[in-house]
């Protein structure tokens, strides 16, 4: 039977997301210490944990047909390869960053200047498309160390909650790119595989956008209906439910958690009652 062969980060930040993931779709993964390849039980998916820098070369070379990846290091790769699904976590920035004495915030302080990465071709880019001459120095790890070494006046580096870079004497100044974690896909993928794809695709889908959305219920006046019908931003229209009291209805509807709050306010204000915000497992259209 085809299997679709999947690549996610043998460890690291990725890592634990990207498993959760599969698991919330469904698929049962059972990876003793140290295995570095495990086949699903219940899903025709071969999962293989690979060293982070190197999964987009296996994508490339068709090794493996999709991968759980960050989108900066596709970006830095510079791999021609399909991305099929943002996925929603493990966000950061790479951005460039100088030591918090410096108080100048513009692009035009790295004019001439040394600038440590472990990303060279993004920053490259950045630099040439806003006219910036500077000298790049790649190192593979440590870089927020490079300006108190006296290697570097800034570095240009992955930053999450900035906690790394205040620890280092550094602040940050300049966003280049923001990035997320991706389902990306191999050129030389098979129409078997692809067809598995899908159906991962159809799990992924269903659990990314119940992540984003609550259910929501709510007691109100059958007068209140209509105006309240408008507020919500429902995938068709809300469910409405008469309640043993008479001239009341129970409204139901499901809405996206970025909106949540303000929507809720409105409908207090439009005379909605015992209002109940539930999370949603998964999600289905």
């Amino acid at each position: 039977m085809s299997k679709l062969k999947i690549a996610v980060q043998k460890s690291g930040r990725l890592n634990q997301d990207s498993l959760q993931l599969l698991k919330d779709c469904g698929i049962s993964i059972d990876n003793g210490k140290d295995q570095l390849k495990v086949t699903a039980p219940n899903f025709p998916l071969e999962i293989l944990y690979l060293r982070n820098s190197d999964i987009p070369q296996y994508l490339e070379d068709g090794v493996v047909d999709i991968a759980i990846i960050g989108e900066n290091l596709l970006i830095e790769k510079q791999n021609d390869l399909d991305i099929v699904e943002k996925l929603g976590f493990s966000k950061c920035k790479v951005s460039l960053a100088v030591p918090k004495e410096v108080e100048d915030d513009s692009l035009s302080y790295f004019e001439g200047k040394k600038i440590a990465t472990s990303y060279p071709n993004t920053l490259n880019n950045f630099l040439e498309a806003n006219n910036i001459n500077a000298e790049i120095h790649t190192i593979s790890g440590s870089v927020e160390i490079a300006p108190n070494i006296g290697l570097a006046d800034g570095i240009c580096d992955i930053v999450s909650s900035g906690s790394t870079l205040f620890k280092n004497g550094l602040r940050e100044t300049k966003v280049i790119l923001r990035s997320e974690a991706v389902l990306a896909k191999s050129p030389n993928i098979k129409i078997e595989q692809e067809q598995i794809l899908e159906k991962l695709l159809f799990r992924m889908k269903a659990v990314l956008r119940a992540k984003n959305t609550k259910y929501v219920l709510m007691n109100l006046p059958n007068s209140k209906i209509a105006e309240v019908s408008k507020i919500l931003p429902v995938l068709k229209s809300p469910t409405v439910l008469p309640l043993a009291e008479e001239g009341w209805s129970s409204l139901h509807s499901v809405i996206d958690e970025t909106k949540l709050w303000d929507v809720i306010d409105k409908l207090k204000n439009a005379g909605a009652e015992g209002i109940l915000i539930v999370p949603i497992d998964k999600m289905v259209l």
